[in-house]
């Protein structure tokens, strides 16, 4: 029998912390700018500006949303580990 548990009807699954996303597996949905910021503890203008530089995760738009996909946020993180351990 699977030890996965099934949410009864009346039982609402919890909101996922953005910040533990990263660490725990990816959400069912695209992020925003604020889960961005949040996940990675800068003020929201730091994700602005990374987009505007190119060099942070790689966002998209719908419509006038900005979106990121959690797969590229992830690709961007191990990007930016093995950078850092290729610099020391």
């Amino acid at each position: 029998m699977s030890r996965q548990r099934m949410l009864k009807s009346s039982e609402v699954a919890p909101q996922t912390d953005p910040r533990a996303v990263l660490r725990s597996g990816l959400p069912d949905r695209y992020l925003t700018p604020d889960d961005i910021a949040a996940m990675f503890d800068v003020p929201l203008e730091t994700v602005y500006q990374w987009r505007k530089k190119g060099t942070g995760p790689l966002g998209f738009r719908v419509g006038k949303h900005l979106r990121y996909d959690p797969t590229d946020v992830r690709a961007y993180v191990a990007q930016r580990k093995n950078a850092d351990q290729d610099a020391a």
